[in-house]
């Protein structure tokens, strides 16, 4: 006899669902208490409103706030020449759509729609109901910005993400140095792959750091992983003409040592000033040698001359 297993999804609750969730129920209730018509939409517009970020959050705000303005004389105009029709929302929504993307507050069509209707269902303009919509947008829109006022702090994570890169570096240097110094071992390149998936969460939480700075972009992440990326590309580049290198040589191991010190360096006290000089001491180095004796040993002597390229190249991204 079969057994049937029922699961029961778990449901997960974020810090974003649970802001809208409270407020929603706030800008609703402030409504009521202010005895407004129609105090149900505050909450509406509160829904709409809560973003990701705060700076996300004041730019939703603010194109709402003014397409629900517009969208309430606009509708008040439209309703007394044509009367309050189903067939004046043709007319309404061809000249008000425009309008708003003219005027670049797209985003607000949808909430100033909320606005339209009441205009359509009280069928009066009066200075009574202005004062009462007004109301209900500035406290739908308003219970919104002091709820998303609040953010988590994710300089924790971004920390963790830069101390996860430097490891990830100090190794594949490590492993590149070790593949050139003993030919014999493969080139695991491991890390490389996780370096690539964690400039991707970085890139993602530095928006969201910058974003939440309302004054302006902060600095203090952004550089440090766009160089860091650069140096990454540099690696990227360099990692097929590793592996295209299999005659043993004194050159290949200079560079192996050298990336050895350069991993060494990154560990302890970050990029030395002297790595570059050092990195054109062997190049001048490898100018003197003689000629290659073999077609492999050329090819793996250009390959290195390359790897040498990607790595001045890394050096100055710092």
């Amino acid at each position: 006899m079969l057994r049937l297993k029922w699961r029961v999804p778990t449901l997960k609750i974020g810090l974003r669902t649970l802001k809208t969730a409270v407020g929603v129920s706030l800008s609703v209730m402030v409504s009521q208490l202010l005895q407004l018509q129609y105090f149900s939409s505050s909450g509406i517009l509160t829904l709409l409103c809560i973003q990701k970020s705060r700076r996300k959050s004041i730019q939703a705000a603010v194109s709402r706030f003014f397409a629900c303005i517009i969208g309430m004389f606009f509708a008040s105009g439209i309703f007394f020449i044509f009367g309050y029709f189903p067939y004046s929302f043709l007319i309404l929504m061809l000249l008000f759509i425009p309008l708003c993307v003219r005027l670049r507050i797209q985003e607000g069509i949808a909430s100033s729609s909320v606005i339209v209707m009441h205009v359509y269902m009280h069928k009066e303009a009066s200075l009574a109901f202005f004062a009462n919509e007004f109301l209900v947008i500035m406290v739908g829109l308003g219970t919104a910005l002091i709820i998303n006022a609040y953010m988590p702090n994710i300089e924790r994570q971004l920390n963790r993400c830069k101390e996860e890169v430097e490891v990830l570096f100090q190794a594949q240097l490590q492993e590149i140095a070790a593949y050139l110094k003993d030919g014999n071992r493969p080139c695991d390149v491991k890390a490389m792959q996780r370096l690539s998936d964690m400039f991707k969460r970085a890139k993602s939480l530095v928006l969201l750091y910058n974003e939440n700075h309302i004054l302006g972009k902060d600095e203090m992440y952004s550089p440090y992983f766009e160089k860091r990326e650069q140096q990454y590309d540099a690696l990227a580049r360099m990692m097929p003409y590793v592996s295209r290198i299999t005659v043993q040589m004194e050159q290949r191991e200079r560079i192996g040592e050298f990336l050895l010190t350069l991993s060494n360096s990154l560990r302890h006290s970050g990029w030395s000033p002297g790595l570059h000089e050092d990195l054109c001491k062997i190049r001048r180095y490898h100018k003197l040698l003689p000629m290659p004796q073999s077609r492999k040993e050329f090819e793996d002597r250009a390959s290195l001359f390359v790897v040498a390229n990607e790595l001045e190249l890394l050096l100055k991204a710092i």
